[in-house]
Protein backbone atom coordinates (compact mmCIF):
# COMPACT_ATOMS: atom_id res chain seq x y z
CA UNK A 1 0.00 0.00 0.00
CA UNK A 2 2.87 2.35 -0.14
CA UNK A 3 2.64 5.22 -3.04
CA UNK A 4 5.59 7.13 -4.67
CA UNK A 5 4.44 10.28 -6.56
CA UNK A 6 7.03 12.73 -8.35
CA UNK A 7 7.26 16.27 -8.23
CA UNK A 8 9.07 17.35 -11.49
CA UNK A 9 10.95 20.25 -11.11
CA UNK A 10 13.72 20.08 -12.50
CA UNK A 11 17.28 20.08 -10.63
CA UNK A 12 14.42 20.91 -7.71
CA UNK A 13 12.45 17.71 -8.23
CA UNK A 14 11.41 15.48 -5.22
CA UNK A 15 8.92 12.22 -4.26
CA UNK A 16 6.39 12.12 -1.94
CA UNK A 17 6.25 9.03 -0.18
CA UNK A 18 2.26 7.83 0.69
CA UNK A 19 2.04 4.62 3.34
CA UNK A 20 1.79 3.44 6.45
CA UNK A 21 5.17 3.04 8.41
CA UNK A 22 7.05 5.86 7.00
CA UNK A 23 7.60 8.16 10.17
CA UNK A 24 9.71 4.42 11.16
CA UNK A 25 11.43 3.94 7.96
CA UNK A 26 12.24 8.09 8.14
CA UNK A 27 16.49 7.26 8.58
CA UNK A 28 16.42 4.89 5.59
CA UNK A 29 14.94 7.57 3.58
CA UNK A 30 16.23 10.71 4.36
CA UNK A 31 20.21 9.45 4.69
CA UNK A 32 20.79 9.56 1.12
CA UNK A 33 19.94 13.12 0.94
CA UNK A 34 22.64 13.84 3.66
CA UNK A 35 26.06 15.20 3.13
CA UNK A 36 26.33 14.74 6.58
CA UNK A 37 24.71 13.22 9.13
CA UNK A 38 22.82 15.99 11.41
CA UNK A 39 19.51 16.93 11.25
CA UNK A 40 17.11 19.83 13.14
CA UNK A 41 13.59 18.43 14.03
CA UNK A 42 10.76 20.96 14.80
CA UNK A 43 7.46 19.86 15.63
CA UNK A 44 4.77 21.04 18.18
CA UNK A 45 3.18 20.16 21.36
CA UNK A 46 0.60 18.01 20.04
CA UNK A 47 2.53 16.34 17.33
CA UNK A 48 5.80 15.83 19.07
CA UNK A 49 4.24 13.49 22.30
CA UNK A 50 3.30 11.24 19.87
CA UNK A 51 5.66 10.79 16.46
CA UNK A 52 8.39 12.41 17.68
CA UNK A 53 10.43 9.87 19.82
CA UNK A 54 9.81 7.25 16.89
CA UNK A 55 11.27 9.70 14.06
CA UNK A 56 14.22 10.70 16.19
CA UNK A 57 15.21 6.75 17.31
CA UNK A 58 14.84 5.72 13.08
CA UNK A 59 17.19 8.39 12.35
CA UNK A 60 19.63 7.56 15.21
CA UNK A 61 19.59 4.01 14.13
CA UNK A 62 21.18 4.82 11.09
CA UNK A 63 23.78 7.01 13.10
CA UNK A 64 21.78 10.72 12.41
CA UNK A 65 22.42 12.83 14.95
CA UNK A 66 19.49 14.56 15.47
CA UNK A 67 18.23 17.90 17.87
CA UNK A 68 14.59 18.64 18.38
CA UNK A 69 12.68 21.95 18.70
CA UNK A 70 8.62 22.10 19.91
CA UNK A 71 6.80 24.92 19.36
CA UNK A 72 2.73 25.64 20.58
CA UNK A 73 0.21 24.21 18.60
CA UNK A 74 -2.36 26.07 16.66
CA UNK A 75 -2.64 28.89 13.71
CA UNK A 76 -1.12 31.87 16.06
CA UNK A 77 2.17 29.78 15.91
CA UNK A 78 2.51 30.97 12.38
CA UNK A 79 3.83 34.18 13.64
CA UNK A 80 6.93 36.45 13.71
CA UNK A 81 7.88 35.49 17.25
CA UNK A 82 7.87 31.74 16.43
CA UNK A 83 9.53 31.99 13.39
CA UNK A 84 11.84 34.34 14.91
CA UNK A 85 12.86 31.46 17.87
CA UNK A 86 12.93 28.59 14.87
CA UNK A 87 15.78 30.81 12.94
CA UNK A 88 17.45 31.64 15.58
CA UNK A 89 17.36 28.09 17.81
CA UNK A 90 18.78 26.65 14.08
CA UNK A 91 21.51 28.93 14.17
CA UNK A 92 22.48 28.37 17.95
CA UNK A 93 22.32 24.37 16.61
CA UNK A 94 24.85 25.36 13.87
CA UNK A 95 22.88 24.13 11.15
CA UNK A 96 24.91 24.87 7.90
CA UNK A 97 23.85 24.84 4.12
CA UNK A 98 23.89 21.48 3.73
CA UNK A 99 22.58 20.12 6.38
CA UNK A 100 18.45 19.18 6.75
CA UNK A 101 15.65 20.47 8.37
CA UNK A 102 12.79 18.38 9.40
CA UNK A 103 9.32 19.44 9.61
CA UNK A 104 7.44 17.05 11.92
CA UNK A 105 3.60 18.05 11.90
CA UNK A 106 0.41 19.44 10.34
CA UNK A 107 0.75 22.94 8.15
CA UNK A 108 1.39 25.29 10.63
CA UNK A 109 4.56 23.36 11.18
CA UNK A 110 5.00 22.74 7.53
CA UNK A 111 4.86 26.45 6.28
CA UNK A 112 6.87 28.06 9.38
CA UNK A 113 9.73 25.57 9.40
CA UNK A 114 9.62 25.51 5.12
CA UNK A 115 10.24 29.62 5.25
CA UNK A 116 12.78 29.33 8.29
CA UNK A 117 14.75 26.76 6.10
CA UNK A 118 14.23 28.99 2.78
CA UNK A 119 15.83 32.08 4.68
CA UNK A 120 18.74 30.20 6.78
CA UNK A 121 22.06 30.78 5.68
CA UNK A 122 19.89 31.91 2.27
CA UNK A 123 18.43 28.47 1.83
CA UNK A 124 18.74 25.06 3.69
CA UNK A 125 17.18 21.85 2.61
CA UNK A 126 14.31 20.13 4.50
CA UNK A 127 11.75 17.49 4.95
CA UNK A 128 8.26 18.05 4.96
CA UNK A 129 7.18 14.72 6.89
CA UNK A 130 3.44 15.87 7.42
CA UNK A 131 0.63 14.37 10.36
CA UNK A 132 -2.51 16.11 9.26
CA UNK A 133 -4.50 15.23 6.77
CA UNK A 134 -4.33 18.73 5.31
CA UNK A 135 -1.33 18.92 5.05
CA UNK A 136 0.01 15.79 3.31
CA UNK A 137 -2.73 16.36 0.56
CA UNK A 138 -1.71 20.30 0.11
CA UNK A 139 0.79 22.16 2.39
CA UNK A 140 3.61 20.02 2.36
CA UNK A 141 3.63 19.44 -1.42
CA UNK A 142 4.86 22.35 -4.20
CA UNK A 143 6.90 23.93 -1.84
CA UNK A 144 4.70 27.13 -0.36
CA UNK A 145 6.00 28.44 3.09
CA UNK A 146 5.60 31.02 5.36
CA UNK A 147 3.91 32.87 7.95
CA UNK A 148 0.45 34.90 8.87
CA UNK A 149 0.69 38.72 9.40
CA UNK A 150 -2.01 40.90 11.26
CA UNK A 151 -3.09 42.15 7.66
CA UNK A 152 -3.78 38.61 6.38
CA UNK A 153 -2.73 34.77 6.09
CA UNK A 154 0.50 33.81 4.53
CA UNK A 155 1.36 37.03 3.43
CA UNK A 156 4.84 36.89 4.31
CA UNK A 157 6.93 33.67 3.11
CA UNK A 158 8.75 32.39 -0.11
CA UNK A 159 8.76 29.72 -2.95
CA UNK A 160 11.20 27.02 -0.99
CA UNK A 161 10.80 23.11 -2.25
CA UNK A 162 11.54 20.37 -0.07
CA UNK A 163 13.67 17.53 -0.47
CA UNK A 164 11.23 14.94 0.34
CA UNK A 165 7.48 14.14 1.82
CA UNK A 166 6.85 11.48 3.99
CA UNK A 167 3.06 11.02 3.97
CA UNK A 168 2.21 8.31 7.01
CA UNK A 169 -0.82 7.34 6.92
CA UNK A 170 -0.35 5.52 9.96
CA UNK A 171 -0.55 9.05 11.46
CA UNK A 172 -3.79 9.71 10.68
CA UNK A 173 -5.45 7.40 12.84
CA UNK A 174 -3.82 9.95 15.40
CA UNK A 175 -5.93 12.96 14.41
CA UNK A 176 -8.65 14.35 16.50
CA UNK A 177 -11.98 14.05 14.65
CA UNK A 178 -12.09 17.13 13.94
CA UNK A 179 -8.71 18.03 12.77
CA UNK A 180 -8.89 14.63 10.31
CA UNK A 181 -12.61 16.30 9.12
CA UNK A 182 -11.23 19.81 7.91
CA UNK A 183 -8.49 18.13 6.41
CA UNK A 184 -10.89 16.75 4.17
CA UNK A 185 -11.54 20.51 3.03
CA UNK A 186 -8.46 20.15 1.01
CA UNK A 187 -9.01 16.60 -0.25
CA UNK A 188 -12.60 17.40 -2.02
CA UNK A 189 -10.80 20.19 -3.10
CA UNK A 190 -9.21 18.48 -5.80
CA UNK A 191 -12.17 16.61 -7.08
CA UNK A 192 -14.02 20.57 -7.31
CA UNK A 193 -11.26 22.29 -9.38
CA UNK A 194 -10.25 19.85 -11.83
CA UNK A 195 -11.35 15.84 -11.32
CA UNK A 196 -14.97 15.13 -11.66
CA UNK A 197 -14.26 11.39 -11.77
CA UNK A 198 -12.40 12.16 -8.34
CA UNK A 199 -15.53 13.99 -6.78
CA UNK A 200 -17.84 10.92 -7.76
CA UNK A 201 -15.09 8.78 -6.02
CA UNK A 202 -15.46 10.83 -2.89
CA UNK A 203 -18.72 10.78 -2.31
CA UNK A 204 -19.13 7.01 -3.34
CA UNK A 205 -16.86 6.32 -0.73
CA UNK A 206 -17.88 8.52 2.00
CA UNK A 207 -18.54 5.87 4.78
CA UNK A 208 -15.06 4.05 4.46
CA UNK A 209 -13.25 7.75 4.09
CA UNK A 210 -14.95 8.49 7.50
CA UNK A 211 -13.98 5.43 9.68
CA UNK A 212 -10.54 6.27 7.84
CA UNK A 213 -10.03 2.72 6.06
CA UNK A 214 -6.09 2.78 5.19
CA UNK A 215 -6.00 2.36 1.89
CA UNK A 216 -9.26 4.53 1.34
CA UNK A 217 -6.76 7.33 2.49
CA UNK A 218 -3.83 6.42 0.72
CA UNK A 219 -5.83 6.82 -2.73
CA UNK A 220 -7.23 10.04 -1.79
CA UNK A 221 -3.61 11.29 -0.50
CA UNK A 222 -1.92 9.87 -3.94
CA UNK A 223 -4.89 11.36 -5.90
CA UNK A 224 -4.74 15.02 -4.56
CA UNK A 225 -0.76 14.88 -4.48
CA UNK A 226 -0.99 13.92 -8.41
CA UNK A 227 -3.07 16.69 -9.48
CA UNK A 228 -1.48 19.42 -6.90
CA UNK A 229 2.30 18.02 -7.95
CA UNK A 230 0.96 18.11 -12.18
CA UNK A 231 -0.19 21.73 -11.79
CA UNK A 232 3.06 22.66 -9.53
CA UNK A 233 5.37 21.48 -12.67
CA UNK A 234 3.52 23.52 -14.43
CA UNK A 235 3.87 27.00 -12.64
CA UNK A 236 6.09 26.30 -9.65
CA UNK A 237 5.26 29.77 -8.50
CA UNK A 238 1.26 30.62 -9.46
CA UNK A 239 1.74 32.86 -11.83
CA UNK A 240 -1.56 31.08 -13.88
CA UNK A 241 -2.72 27.64 -13.28
CA UNK A 242 -1.52 27.08 -9.63
CA UNK A 243 -3.83 30.00 -8.22
CA UNK A 244 -6.59 27.34 -9.28
CA UNK A 245 -5.37 25.30 -5.79
CA UNK A 246 -6.91 28.47 -4.25
CA UNK A 247 -10.38 27.47 -4.87
CA UNK A 248 -12.39 28.45 -1.35
CA UNK A 249 -9.10 30.36 -0.21
CA UNK A 250 -10.21 33.84 -0.92
CA UNK A 251 -13.20 33.33 0.92
CA UNK A 252 -11.61 30.78 3.50
CA UNK A 253 -8.47 33.33 4.21
CA UNK A 254 -11.23 36.08 4.92
CA UNK A 255 -12.91 34.13 7.35
CA UNK A 256 -9.96 32.96 9.08
CA UNK A 257 -9.09 36.69 9.82
CA UNK A 258 -12.32 37.54 11.06
CA UNK A 259 -12.17 34.49 13.51
CA UNK A 260 -8.99 36.10 14.42
CA UNK A 261 -7.11 32.75 12.96
CA UNK A 262 -8.71 30.95 16.46
CA UNK A 263 -9.87 27.50 16.55
CA UNK A 264 -13.17 29.16 15.92
CA UNK A 265 -12.74 28.39 12.47
CA UNK A 266 -10.03 25.42 11.31
CA UNK A 267 -8.27 26.19 8.16
CA UNK A 268 -9.96 22.99 6.08
CA UNK A 269 -12.90 23.98 7.83
CA UNK A 270 -12.64 27.75 5.61
CA UNK A 271 -11.66 25.81 2.71
CA UNK A 272 -15.05 23.61 2.75
CA UNK A 273 -17.08 26.90 3.36
CA UNK A 274 -15.22 28.77 0.85
CA UNK A 275 -15.67 26.02 -1.88
CA UNK A 276 -20.02 26.28 -1.54
CA UNK A 277 -19.70 29.97 -1.66
CA UNK A 278 -17.52 29.63 -5.48
CA UNK A 279 -20.28 27.32 -6.32
CA UNK A 280 -23.19 29.34 -4.93
CA UNK A 281 -21.76 32.73 -6.23
CA UNK A 282 -20.76 30.92 -9.76
CA UNK A 283 -24.56 29.64 -9.85
CA UNK A 284 -25.82 33.20 -8.96
CA UNK A 285 -23.62 34.13 -12.13
CA UNK A 286 -24.74 31.45 -14.70
CA UNK A 287 -21.91 30.06 -14.54
CA UNK A 288 -23.04 26.66 -13.44
CA UNK A 289 -26.49 24.85 -12.74
CA UNK A 290 -27.66 25.45 -9.59
CA UNK A 291 -27.48 22.13 -9.03
CA UNK A 292 -23.70 22.00 -8.45
CA UNK A 293 -23.96 23.85 -5.70
CA UNK A 294 -26.55 22.09 -3.65
CA UNK A 295 -24.67 18.63 -4.75
CA UNK A 296 -21.47 20.41 -3.03
CA UNK A 297 -23.14 21.39 0.48
CA UNK A 298 -25.38 18.14 0.65
CA UNK A 299 -21.49 16.08 -0.14
CA UNK A 300 -19.60 18.34 2.19
CA UNK A 301 -22.69 17.93 4.74
CA UNK A 302 -22.84 13.92 4.20
CA UNK A 303 -18.70 14.23 5.81
CA UNK A 304 -19.88 16.12 8.61
CA UNK A 305 -18.43 19.03 7.78
CA UNK A 306 -19.08 22.69 7.65
CA UNK A 307 -21.01 23.67 4.63
CA UNK A 308 -22.15 27.64 5.64
CA UNK A 309 -21.47 30.62 7.29
CA UNK A 310 -23.91 29.46 10.03
CA UNK A 311 -21.69 26.99 10.66
CA UNK A 312 -19.09 28.75 12.38
CA UNK A 313 -19.86 29.62 16.04
CA UNK A 314 -20.14 33.23 17.43
CA UNK A 315 -20.29 35.88 15.64
CA UNK A 316 -19.01 37.43 11.45
CA UNK A 317 -18.60 41.07 10.83
CA UNK A 318 -20.78 42.29 7.52
CA UNK A 319 -20.29 41.40 4.33
CA UNK A 320 -18.36 44.87 3.86
CA UNK A 321 -15.67 43.85 6.16
CA UNK A 322 -15.46 40.26 5.18
CA UNK A 323 -15.09 41.71 1.20
CA UNK A 324 -12.39 44.66 2.60
CA UNK A 325 -10.48 41.18 3.78
CA UNK A 326 -10.83 40.01 0.76
CA UNK A 327 -8.72 42.62 -0.60
CA UNK A 328 -5.80 41.33 1.52
CA UNK A 329 -5.57 38.02 -0.70
CA UNK A 330 -3.08 37.15 -2.58
CA UNK A 331 -4.49 37.20 -5.43
CA UNK A 332 -5.40 40.41 -5.75
CA UNK A 333 -4.12 42.53 -8.76
CA UNK A 334 -4.61 46.09 -9.39
CA UNK A 335 -7.01 46.17 -6.43
CA UNK A 336 -8.77 43.88 -8.47
CA UNK A 337 -9.89 40.42 -6.49
CA UNK A 338 -9.09 37.44 -8.30
CA UNK A 339 -11.44 34.81 -7.72
CA UNK A 340 -11.69 31.25 -8.08
CA UNK A 341 -14.91 30.45 -9.66
CA UNK A 342 -16.56 27.09 -11.16
CA UNK A 343 -17.85 26.05 -14.82
CA UNK A 344 -19.18 22.98 -13.13
CA UNK A 345 -17.87 20.39 -10.88
CA UNK A 346 -14.10 19.74 -12.04
CA UNK A 347 -14.22 22.72 -13.99
CA UNK A 348 -12.68 25.45 -11.94
CA UNK A 349 -11.07 28.62 -13.17
CA UNK A 350 -9.33 32.25 -12.39
CA UNK A 351 -11.34 34.99 -13.16
CA UNK A 352 -10.95 39.46 -11.90
CA UNK A 353 -14.96 39.53 -13.28
CA UNK A 354 -16.84 38.77 -10.62
CA UNK A 355 -19.62 40.61 -9.43
CA UNK A 356 -18.94 41.65 -5.98
CA UNK A 357 -22.89 42.39 -5.59
CA UNK A 358 -23.80 38.84 -6.24
CA UNK A 359 -20.74 38.08 -3.26
CA UNK A 360 -22.30 40.47 -1.28
CA UNK A 361 -25.51 39.55 -1.69
CA UNK A 362 -24.69 35.89 -1.08
CA UNK A 363 -22.82 36.61 1.90
CA UNK A 364 -25.48 38.62 3.17
CA UNK A 365 -28.33 36.10 2.91
CA UNK A 366 -25.84 33.54 5.01
CA UNK A 367 -25.45 36.46 7.84
CA UNK A 368 -29.19 36.91 7.78
CA UNK A 369 -29.59 32.99 8.06
CA UNK A 370 -26.95 32.84 11.24
CA UNK A 371 -29.09 35.46 13.03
Amino acid sequence: MRETVHVDLGARSYDIEIGPGLIGEAGRLIRPHLERARVAVISDENVAPLHLEHLVNSLKSYDISTSSLTLPAGEATKSWPHFTRSVEWLLEERIERHDMIVALGGGVIGDLVGFAAAVLRRGVRFVQVPTSLLAQVDSSVGGKTGINAPQGKNLIGAFHQPALVLADSDALATLPSRDFLAGYGEVVKYGLLGDFDFFQQLEANSSSFLSRDPQTLVAAVKRACEMKSAIVARDETEQGDRALLNLGHTFCHSLEAATGYSDRLLHGEGVAIGCALAFEISARMGLCSQEDPSRVRAHLKNMKMKADLSDIKGDLPASEEMIALMHQDKKVRDGRIHFVMARGIGEAFVTPDVDLDIVRQVLDEQLAAKG
